[in-house]
């Protein structure tokens, strides 16, 4: 089972806690964590089923490849991480 967790920034605006599930890719793993909590699915993902550009997804420590179609493989036990992208800041 993959084990999804989010940051606690996002916690703060959408429940959800982490949580183990199955799947094979990241959207599999997604799907059956957004049947558990679907508030989160919308705040993930954009209308067409992708990751919204301030969102960043690593699965194993590696950051996802495939942000359209969702099929980075997602093997046993592997953790898959979303957090908000970060940008900006002023430059001395």
């Amino acid at each position: 089972m993959a084990h999804v967790r989010f940051t606690a920034n996002i916690q703060r605006h959408v429940a959800c806690p982490p949580e183990d599930v199955e799947g094979a890719t990241l959207g599999a793993v997604l799907d059956a964590y957004f049947v558990r909590h679907p508030a989160a699915r919308g705040y993930v993902l954009d209308d067409q089923g992708r990751v919204r550009k301030h969102m960043a997804v690593f699965i194993g420590g590696r950051q996802l490849e495939d942000r359209r179609g969702l099929a980075d493989p997602v093997g046993p036990d592997e953790a898959v991480d979303v957090v908000q992208s970060l940008s900006g800041g002023a430059t001395s």
